[in-house]
């Protein structure tokens, strides 16, 4: 482990769920394999470090490779008091439990949310989710209808096997529909809100805040084009969406190496002077890149930084 102090994180109120969580809270995929493997040895020592730091929410899905599994290890080592968890209801297709791969639409109904939110309980060890939230569905429409995928989830908080419920994906329009229903009580958004991209800013946004709807900003980093490292390592590495999400880092990449500023620190601090946003989930693969993205998280920026971001960008971060 690096031997230099690490902060305590901040946190903030996760809207009406009233969970005070981590700004960064710690998206699992980290520790999935997906990034690169990592050991059950190394995985408890990790959720357990991140746990000491501040960063025990542990937002996490089961189309995330074997993590939650890894997940569940730990939980027989740590009290569940200590810890918050969020988890999916994943919906991208008819594989099982909705996974990724298959080829037909995902089962909406109330009765397959669940029977697999249950069987995930079971797979964890542990009684109860602090938060569900509906993962990527291909129609918002299903979802919520009488029988569908919300009212199932509905269904268990007031069985008290989930605390609160919501949804993460992309299309705006599907999550301004999910807020207006009043049931949501948190959302997480991908990809909408970070130094490349702000399109959550306008429409997304001042809705979940208007109804105290609790806000998590998936790729804060941008999936690792934001960190610092190498960009055209970091960039041969994994597959974007498009060369724009690319190119667009590397307009900061480059900045940050003129102006001596760390990437990762800006990337970060950048997501927190929005104050509608609640938590940044971010999957770390070791110990180093947690405690690298802690520090990030604890340590605001001169505002003497922001102001040559403005002259040079023109894009200006709420505070």
């Amino acid at each position: 482990m690096m031997s230099q102090a690490v902060p305590q994180l901040p946190r903030r109120r996760l809207g009406r769920t009233e969970l005070e969580i981590p700004v960064i809270p710690f998206g699992t995929l980290g520790f999935s394999n997906s990034f690169g493997f990592v050991s059950d040895e190394d995985a408890l020592a990790l959720i357990k470090h991140a746990v000491s730091l501040g960063a025990n929410h542990f937002d996490c899905s089961r189309c995330y490779g074997d993590s939650m599994r890894k997940l569940g290890l730990a939980l027989r080592e740590i009290p569940r008091q200590d810890v918050i968890i969020t988890g999916r209801l994943c919906c991208h297709s008819d594989a099982p439990w909705g996974g990724y791969h298959g080829a037909g639409e995902a089962d909406y109904s109330a009765e397959r949310a669940v029977r697999d939110v249950e069987d995930q309980l079971e797979l964890l060890g542990t009684d109860y989710f602090d938060g569900i939230m509906i993962h990527d569905p291909n129609r918002i429409e299903p979802t919520l209808a009488s029988d569908g995928s919300l009212a199932g989830l509905l269904q268990l908080k007031a069985q008290g096997l989930v605390r609160n419920v919501g949804y993460g994906m992309e299309p705006h329009d599907f999550h301004l529909q999910a807020i207006a229903t009043g049931d949501v009580d948190l959302i997480l958004c991908f990809n909408d809100y970070n130094l490349v991209r702000r399109t959550a800013a306008d429409t997304i946004l001042p809705a979940a805040a208007d109804a105290d709807v609790g806000v998590l900003n998936g790729w804060a980093i941008l999936r690792g084009l934001l960190t610092g490292a190498d960009i055209d390592e970091v960039i041969a590495r994994r597959r974007y969406r498009s060369d724009a999400a690319a190119e667009g880092a590397r307009a900061y990449w480059n900045w940050c190496r003129e102006e001596q500023v760390d990437l990762l620190q800006l990337a970060i601090q950048f997501c927190l002077r929005e104050n509608r946003i609640h938590g940044n989930p971010i999957g770390s693969l070791n110990v180093e890149q947690l405690e690298a993205n802690i520090r990030a998280a604890s340590a605001p920026l001169d505002e003497s930084v922001w102001t040559r971001f403005q002259e040079k960008f023109g894009a200006g971060a709420r505070q």
